[in-house]
């Protein structure tokens, strides 16, 4: 046991008062504090500066002044001039260190000497530990090739749509026939470069991008890669252009042009804003003549969501002599349609402008109902984007005229609606 400080007892109660324990004092003062109390302040020379300690009650500040000389006594100088706060975060820095069974002086030697490494500031230095922790962890190595095919399972597994499989197929199948290695390997430079090299447009650009990102967070949750090399490949901004439509005229030429097994795809385009992968997925069985509505399955929309489509009635119309057809709407592929329209525009003499069918039902049903929600939802859309692309695109005067465009000839040719309707 230690020698216990002595406290002076001045025959008065004289202050300020003095702790002494073998060569070293403190001194303890009585203040009387501006609210009229009193207070008492312990002063500390243990840094080499004058500092005081403030406390509320004379024991506290005896206690206090106590334990500082016994600090200074046995040379604990670093220690005795900590203050509260500081004395707060040694002991939770110990805390901190103490699953790891490491001194809190080798710790801070180590760190100090890391962040001469790294320049010296606290976010470098933990990049680089994160940076170290993803090149050494346990890595599977695996060909790009199987883990394609691996995903390509698993999304199939998980009943993607038919559309987004043979675009992930499409897509990643081209990466992986130029990225002949294991996963691992691939470098964000190296990625970048192949991307450059594409030659692509924006929007394509955006689109292999977003694919190549999804398959190496696939293959980095699985642990064939320690990071995603896409991440930090350039990003570019797409930018919205206008949207084109046709004219009430135009497509009344488009629609006498078409061929008999193109016309309903084309009507249906129109008149009902489908996607043209959506009407290549179309069955005769999807259009409820009689219920006067189309049906969207899951599986055959872009966004895997079913929705129902009304059947106006000029398109009920052009549909009605196909009545009685079944299975697919379109028999060809889906390189055919795309060639049925350039003929049928070119037949028309009518320019081909892309998405216009939809565009141009967007814009009019716009005009028609005001309600971008409604469109939104007959689209498999958003109010957003019908706000953004089809809003004051066409006149109300237009969109009567467009819904109106009907078969031209011999009625006699046509089924009427009450017949439609049985």
């Amino acid at each position: 046991m230690g020698k216990k400080p002595s406290r002076t007892k001045p025959k008065a109660r004289v202050w300020p008062r003095k702790i002494t324990l073998g060569r070293e004092s403190v001194t303890v003062y009585r203040r009387a504090t501006s609210s009229g109390g009193t207070g008492y302040m312990v002063a500390n020379y243990a840094d080499g500066k004058r500092r005081f300690d403030s406390y509320a009650t004379e024991t506290e500040a005896l206690d206090a002044a106590g334990r500082l000389v016994r600090q200074l006594s046995e040379r604990q100088v670093v220690a005795a001039s900590l203050t509260n706060e500081q004395a707060a975060e040694y002991a939770a820095a110990v805390q901190t260190l103490a699953p790891f069974n490491l001194p809190l002086s080798t710790t801070a030697s180590t760190v100090a000497t890391c962040l001469k490494l790294v320049g010296g500031d606290l976010p470098s230095l933990h990049a680089a530990a994160k940076f170290y922790a993803a090149r050494h962890k346990q890595i599977t190595r695996k060909p790009v090739a199987e883990i394609v095919s691996e995903l390509l399972v698993v999304k199939e597994g998980r009943r993607c749509s038919p559309r987004y499989l043979s675009d992930l197929q499409s897509r990643l199948g081209h990466f992986a026939a130029d990225f002949k290695k294991d996963c691992c390997d691939v470098t964000t430079a190296q990625a970048q470069a192949w991307f450059d090299a594409l030659n692509l447009s924006p929007q394509s650009y955006k689109n292999y991008r977003t694919v190549a990102h999804l398959f190496f967070e696939f293959a980095v949750a699985r642990g064939y890669a320690a990071d995603n090399p896409i991440a930090g490949v350039e990003k570019l901004k797409v930018r919205a252009s206008e949207a084109e439509v046709f004219t009430p005229a135009e497509i009344r030429k488009l629609l006498a042009a078409a061929a008999p097994d193109f016309l309903p795809c084309l009507a249906i385009g129109a008149f009902a804003g489908l996607r043209s992968a959506e009407i290549v997925r179309l069955e005769w069985s999807d259009v409820r003549l009689a219920e006067r509505h189309i049906v969207i399955g899951k599986d055959k929309a872009k966004t895997a969501s079913r929705r129902i489509i009304p059947l106006h009635e000029n398109l009920a119309v052009w549909l009605a002599p196909y009545a009685a057809q079944s299975g697919m709407m379109w028999q060809g592929t889906p390189d055919g349609f795309s060639v049925a329209q350039r003929n049928t525009a070119k037949a028309a003499g009518v320019k081909w402008k892309k998405n216009a069918l939809r565009h141009s039902y967007a814009s009019y049903r716009f005009a028609q109902t005001a309600d971008a929600g409604r469109v939104a939802g007959e689209l498999g859309n958003s109010a957003a984007i019908v706000h953004r692309h089809y809003r004051e695109l066409v006149k109300l005067a237009d969109a009567e005229k467009w819904f109106a465009v009907k078969p031209e000839g011999d009625a006699a040719n046509i089924m009427s609606m009450a017949c439609i309707k049985n």
